[in-house]
């Protein structure tokens, strides 16, 4: 990006632009998302000063847990928030919100209810990643604006990849198709290339690769883990709603993963996540390995 040119443009779709616009297709609406998401663009600003400083008065997932409860209340827009920081949902206060009464029954819904998710990634440049239903669009920072400008419009992810993204130290442990995956994506017998491995050991970071270059993340259940380890609410829902707006699949090694029901705020869950064919291909394993 030019940022001496983009200095003097104002015609930048800015990520604030960019919800007011979707927001405009909705007369009905009125404005409460669009409130909501400014605070959690602040909070991603805050956290992304926080990381560029390098700064160890706390640590980083603390801060970070702080910063998005703090904006997501003082957005009026929220009434129970569930986070890997907190072994309880937070109840905001009837101050701080509507009229509504939350229970924690609201916040134990399908992933096919949801309507929007995101993530944000921080490192040498900060990528906000969002979905509103209308597809995924990729927001970086500019720096010398200090605005999430859209770069990434309407992200497509490959029908079919040639990365798979898996902790390959927990093979021992794996279930049959799972085991079964990983060998053809090492040893294909079909005369294709041989998938290459790629694991950061960081959830967004190895989505973020998949959703932009195509292929599938792994996170099956073990003998270790029989329900898996990423949790169901704010890993699994949002990475699935994502993948699945950006034209791939997300799955359990049982179901779609979006028509998970969870019976509490903290459940795990395996997920196989990425391209819509390379998923396909675990799916066909798990149907065959259920009908012998």
């Amino acid at each position: 990006m030019d940022h001496e040119a983009d200095a003097y443009r104002t015609d930048l779709m800015t990520i604030t632009r960019f919800v007011l616009n979707e927001q405009s297709k909705y007369p009905e609406s009125r404005g409460d998302f669009t409130i909501l998401l400014s605070n959690i663009v602040l909070g991603c600003k805050f956290v992304c000063s926080a990381v560029n400083k390098g700064e160890e008065q706390k640590k980083l997932d603390v801060l970070s847990n702080d910063v998005f409860v703090k904006a997501l209340v003082s957005s009026g827009r929220t009434s129970v928030l569930v986070s890997e920081e907190d072994e309880e949902a937070t109840f905001v206060e009837s101050s701080k919100r509507g009229n509504d009464e939350p229970t924690i029954e609201d916040v134990l819904k399908p992933g096919n209810e949801m309507v929007a998710a995101g993530y944000c990634m921080y490192g040498s440049s900060c990528m906000l990643v969002l979905s509103t239903g209308t597809g995924v669009h990729g927001f970086p920072l500019d720096p010398s604006l200090g605005e999430f400008i859209l770069t990434h419009p309407d992200i497509k992810i490959p029908n079919k990849g040639n990365i798979y993204s898996v902790n390959e130290g927990n093979a021992q442990n794996w279930d049959g198709p799972t085991t079964k995956y990983v060998e053809r994506c090492k040893y294909p017998k079909d005369g294709s290339p041989a998938k290459s491995l790629r694991y950061v050991g960081s959830m967004v970071a190895d989505v973020h690769r998949t959703l932009l270059y195509g292929g599938i993340f792994l996170y099956p259940a073990d003998k270790k883990s029989p329900n898996g380890k990423l949790r169901v609410l704010y890993e699994v829902f949002p990475m699935a709603f994502l993948m699945e707006q950006a034209g791939g699949q997300a799955f359990t090694g049982k179901k779609r993963a979006l028509d998970l029901v969870p019976k509490k705020i903290h459940e795990r869950s395996p997920i196989f996540l990425g391209s819509y064919d390379d998923v396909e291909e675990i799916k066909a394993l798990y149907a065959a390995e259920e009908n012998n």
